[in-house]
């Protein structure tokens, strides 16, 4: 009896490590792939997939069965291009569409008629189409459109005439194919938002807190770990930027979503200040990775500030979800400033004082992020910074009875 329940132990233990192995393996492939910033990216973009194929088939139901084209396939084409543009750029995205279809046509029929056709023609007529491009913009749509109707017109218009005006119409009704179903389909701008932020969030307050442990704990490869992960953060914040705009052309476009513009305008502005305390937060890590490793005096409020960052962060994410503004975020910026100044009063080194001046940035950005304007939330922190050094170098008898 002993014996079986001793041989039931080992193998259950023996089925724990190998477990164990298998979820360590598939976590490992799985952060390698990066599978959750590609899942995230499928839930943003999902919605483009959907209006792509919907302007499709829109843009070809008219070209065919409203005005007789036999093979209107530019018109689905030029549909799903403008669909694939840049998210919230696409009224830019069309217009580029429709100018680089003329460049090619213009260039395309003129040369043809004069030099004929032939590898060494259709070669001039692309250089000569892009070319004309360049001239009308700085590139993307509008060179890719006009390389690929030069191409068209030097190959075809030997065997097919009067393409011209049947590829223009065809572009024209793919455009304003894409632009009705991006009115009448368009993503929640809200929602669509709070989906890429989340992840940010979620990262960036990790990050803080174990960076700000790292500080408390004097371990450089804790807080160089904390840094390297706010730098890795670029993916997110590109994809909450795509967000922004995918929300800004919903707001704009659909009247189905006028009514959220100004919550959107909070989360756009929210959003805007984020991606700069991202950025000084990447130089304030960096700077403390620097500063624990070349064994400078680490005060205890450099850790305090960082934490009460984070702190900060994870507050101002759920008041922004829930709607309901409060003053405890902005008091927990305030705090950070605090601890700051305590600690500079303290006495840092070179790299701690850089870490002092981000940590004031950082606060600076996101009083910014809360509605306070420029001025104000630099003079608010100067004011703060200062009141708490004086403090911090008054005697302790005179700091009591204050």
């Amino acid at each position: 009896m002993a014996a079986g329940e001793e041989n039931a132990g080992w193998a259950r233990d023996a089925a724990g490590r190998v477990e164990a192995r298998v979820a360590g393996t598939v976590g490992s492939l799985s952060q390698r792939i990066g599978w959750r910033e590609r899942r995230r990216s499928l839930e943003l973009y999902a919605i483009l997939a959907v209006q792509a194929g919907v302007a499709a088939a829109l843009a070809w139901t008219l070209a065919h069965e409203l005005l007789g084209h036999p093979s209107p396939v530019f018109a689905p084409s030029a549909a799903v291009g403008t669909i694939a543009a840049a998210i919230g750029r696409r009224t830019r995205r069309t217009m580029e569409l429709l100018v680089g279809v003329l460049a090619g046509l213009l260039v395309g029929d003129a040369l043809i008629m004069v030099i004929g056709t032939g590898p060494w023609q259709i070669g001039t007529v692309v250089t000569i189409a892009i070319l004309l491009a360049l001239t009308m913009s700085r590139g993307g749509q509008v060179v890719t459109q006009a390389g690929g109707t030069a191409v068209l017109i030097a190959t075809l218009s030997p065997i097919q005439r009067g393409l011209e005006v049947p590829r223009i119409i065809d572009a024209v009704i793919g455009a304003v194919s894409a632009v009705v179903v991006v009115a009448l389909l368009p993503v929640n701008p809200v929602r669509i938002i709070q989906r890429a932020a989340r992840p940010l969030f979620a990262a960036l307050i990790e990050h803080l807190h174990n960076a700000a442990d790292g500080l408390s704990s004097e371990d450089a490869g804790m807080v160089a770990r904390a840094r390297d992960g706010i730098f890795g953060l670029e993916p997110q914040l590109a994809l909450l930027n795509d967000a922004v705009s995918g929300a800004q052309e919903a707001v704009a476009v659909s009247p189905a979503r006028w009514h959220r513009r100004g919550e959107f305008e909070h989360y756009q502005r929210g959003t805007r200040y984020l991606s700069l305390a991202v950025g000084g937060g990447q130089e304030m890590l960096r700077r403390a990775a620097t500063a624990v490793h070349d064994g400078e005096p680490i005060p205890p409020g450099l850790a305090a500030a960082v934490h009460y960052f984070g702190d900060a962060l994870a507050l101002l994410q759920v008041e922004a979800e829930s709607g309901h503004r409060t003053e405890r975020s902005e008091q927990l910026v305030l705090k950070a400033v605090d601890r700051a100044a305590e600690a500079y009063t303290e006495g840092v080194g070179f790299s701690g004082s850089v870490v002092v001046a981000q940590i004031r940035t950082v606060a600076t950005d996101l009083l910014r992020s809360l509605g306070c304007h420029e001025d104000e939330a630099v003079a608010v922190i100067r004011r703060r910074f200062e009141r708490e050094r004086s403090k911090a170098e008054q005697p302790p008898a005179e700091r009591g009875a204050a």
